[in-house]
């Protein structure tokens, strides 16, 4: 019961002192690491399944290969460099400085929310080309993966945006480390997925 109570907790709802501990941001305590860690492993099954499901169907006489649209390449950097900036403000929340923390984290979920605008104008220009959901397989499985990507992209967003107020608003550094961290564990872990994706709707 105390597993199940520790994932669906809100810990951004909680208030006050817990176990004589202040709170930290946008997640309280290091239960939140054993649940992002579960999180993760479940988004990991299910983009393997998805996967799985795009390799074997792309065996069928039906499949139609889609052109990769050079556009990805540039929001690929822009994701990249989303990532880079996370990592950069989880390293200053463990030195005694909190010099150009608001610029990194505040600018890794700004070039997150120009990647997802990029993948936008990406979906419209294919659709303009004639490349619809309904045309085959190939095209729906495109828009499949990177619309479930993007979601999980904005689920983050959300978290970011909640942590970006409390720093906007004077939060001590210190009480928002562990938010930043596993901010910041979360973007490697879409990155990462995001190579795969990228790699595979590329090479088929």
């Amino acid at each position: 019961m105390s597993l199940i109570k520790s994932i669906t907790t809100k810990p951004w709802e909680r208030k006050g002192v817990i176990g004589g501990l202040e709170p930290e941001g946008a997640f309280a305590s290091p239960n939140e690491k054993v649940a992002l860690s579960l999180f993760l492993v479940v988004a990991s099954v299910v983009f393997s399944l998805f996967t799985v499901g795009y390799i074997l169907r792309m065996e069928l006489p039906d499949w139609r290969p889609l052109s990769e649209p050079s556009q990805l390449w540039f929001n690929t950097g822009l994701l990249v460099i989303s990532s880079i900036l996370f990592q950069w403000a989880r390293n200053i929340t463990k030195g005694t400085s909190d010099k150009n923390l608001r610029l990194t984290f505040l600018g890794g979920g700004i070039f997150a929310i120009l990647f997802i605008a990029g993948q936008l104008m990406t979906w419209e220009n294919l659709q303009n080309a004639g490349y619809f959901m309904t045309s085959n397989p190939a095209n729906a499985f495109y828009y499949l993966l990177t619309g479930l990507h993007a979601v999980h992209l904005l689920g983050g967003l959300w978290v970011w945006s909640k942590s970006s107020i409390r720093l906007l608003s004077g939060e001590d550094a210190l009480k928002l480390k562990l938010s930043i961290e596993l901010c910041t564990l979360y973007w490697h872990f879409l990155l990462i997925v995001w190579f795969i994706l990228f790699a595979l709707l590329s090479n088929t």
